[in-house]
């Protein structure tokens, strides 16, 4: 990290200019306990997804065995043609009624992959974006665009709830190149 990175660092750190004070500033301990705690979780919710549960059961892992955050390295990785050998909803851990959207990639250099969300995970993700952009120093008053696409896909879902968390409202994206504004500060 840069010299300019650690002064606006601390200058956050002192001035207590957080987004989420809460997460943002807690003892490197507390983060500890928090991270084990959603990392079991989402060990638990993937025993859901039969593919997981199988593998998972061959490393002998469980939830209840994963002792620190950096136990996620003894976790089995999985890859993009795990999701297109599964396609379309057989790597998703609830049933598909139980989801609040999905996002599916093109498909252009094989099967599509698709990505199930419930309500909690677009609120988390809404806010990790959020707090993201603050960090980069976005606030009230400080606009953000983004270009018309061509179809719904996760990146512009994510920018535009990010940046009404984090700054206002946004406004659509205009019908041309570089024509409106997603957010938009007052």
């Amino acid at each position: 990290m840069g010299a300019t990175t650690h002064e606006a660092g601390a200058a956050l750190l002192h001035g207590h200019d957080h987004f989420a004070p809460q997460i943002e500033t807690m003892s490197r301990d507390a983060l500890a306990t928090l991270q084990l705690e959603r990392l079991r979780s989402t060990v638990r919710r993937a025993t859901n997804v039969p593919l997981h549960r199988r593998r998972l059961e061959a490393a002998g892992i469980c939830a209840e065995d994963l002792k620190s955050p950096a136990d996620v390295a003894k976790l089995p990785f999985t890859t993009k043609s795990d999701l297109r050998d599964h396609y379309p909803f057989g790597m998703l851990a609830l049933p598909v009624e139980q989801l609040a959207r999905l996002h599916a990639s093109s498909g252009t250099t094989g099967k599509p992959t698709v990505v199930g969300y419930n309500a909690a995970d677009l609120d988390t993700w809404a806010e990790l974006m959020a707090r993201t952009l603050y960090c980069a120093g976005a606030r009230r008053g400080t606009s953000a665009g983004r270009q018309r696409c061509v179809r719904p896909t996760g990146g512009p879902w994510a920018a535009c709830t990010c940046a009404r968390r984090a700054i206002h409202p946004p406004s659509p994206p205009g019908g041309r190149a570089g024509e409106g504004a997603c957010a938009r500060g007052r």
